[in-house]
C-alpha cells in the first residue's frame, strides 16, 4: 500500500535535483562542491578530505555538530585539533573569552578549516552573517583548505532569498540558541530573541555584524574552498 503521508524519497529527490544546480555553477565559480545523501556520508566524506598531520581549526557550526566531524578527528587522532568555542556540558566555554580570540587567529595558518554556511544561492554564492567574523574571515583568507558543510534547507533560489533566511531563519534561531543554551544572558535583549522577528537592530550584542558573499575563487586558488551538500535538513 502507498503511504501518501511519507514524502521523504520525493524531499530527497528535489534536494538533489537543487544540489545539482548549485554544484554545477559553484564549480564555474573554481569553489569545489558534492552532493552526499545523508549525515553519516557527509561525515565520512569530510574525513577523506583532510590529510593526515595538517592542523584543523573550526568555525562556530551547528551543523559540523551535528555530523560529528569533530569527535570522529579526535578519535582518529591524526591532526592537531583546535576549537576556539569548545563547551563544556552546561554550555560555557571550554577556552575563557578573554583568549579565544588568540585560538581563533590559530585558523588563518590551518592546514584544514572546517566551518559551516547560512545559505547557498543555485546561482553558485556562498552567504555567510557573522557577529564577530571570525568564521568568515578564514574562509575567504587564510587556511589552506576551506570545508563547509550544509544541509539541502539551506539552498535558495538567489541573493535576495539568501539575505531573506538569514534574517528570518538562521539569525533568530543561533541568537535564541546562544541565549538558552550558552549561559548568555545578554542575548535574550535582541528582539529577534524575544520575538522570533529581525529588526535590523543596533544593539551590542547583535549577532548580523559581518554579511559576506563569496562569489567564487581566483584560478590559482582553484578547489580551495569546499562544499559539502547534504541531502538532509541540518543546522540552522
Amino acid at each position: 500500500m502507498v503511504n501518501e503521508t511519507d514524502l521523504t524519497a520525493e524531499k530527497k529527490w528535489l534536494f538533489q535535483k537543487k544540489a545539482e544546480t548549485a554544484i554545477q555553477n559553484l564549480k564555474k565559480k573554481n569553489i569545489n562542491a558534492l552532493y552526499v545523501d545523508n549525515s553519516q556520508e557527509a561525515l565520512q566524506k569530510v574525513l577523506e578530505m583532510i590529510p593526515e598531520g595538517v592542523m584543523v581549526v573550526r568555525g562556530d557550526s551547528v551543523t559540523l555538530d551535528q555530523i560529528g566531524i569533530f569527535p570522529a578527528l579526535k578519535k582518529r587522532r591524526q591532526n592537531k585539533l583546535i576549537d576556539p568555542l569548545e563547551r563544556n556540558p552546561d554550555g560555557s566555554f571550554v577556552i575563557p573569552e578573554d583568549r579565544q580570540k588568540r585560538f581563533a587567529r590559530e585558523a588563518f595558518d590551518a592546514g584544514v578549516f572546517l566551518s559551516g554556511v547560512n545559505a547557498v544561492t543555485l546561482d553558485g554564492r556562498l552567504v555567510f552573517t557573522d557577529g564577530r567574523g571570525n568564521r568568515v574571515a578564514p574562509v575567504i583568507y587564510g587556511p589552506d583548505k576551506v570545508i563547509l558543510v550544509a544541509g539541502a534547507n539551506k539552498l535558495v533560489n538567489n541573493l535576495e532569498e539568501a539575505i531573506l533566511r538569514i534574517r528570518e531563519v538562521a539569525a533568530p534561531l543561533n541568537a535564541r540558541r546562544h541565549f538558552t543554551k550558552h549561559q548568555a544572558p545578554d542575548f535574550g535583549n535582541l528582539p529577534c530573541v524575544r520575538t522570533g522577528k529581525c529588526a535590523d537592530c543596533n544593539l551590542d550584542w547583535r549577532i548580523c555584524n559581518y554579511t559576506v558573499v563569496i562569489e567564487g575563487a581566483m584560478v590559482w586558488e582553484k578547489n580551495r574552498i569546499n562544499l559539502v551538500l547534504v541531502g538532509e535538513e541540518l543546522g540552522i
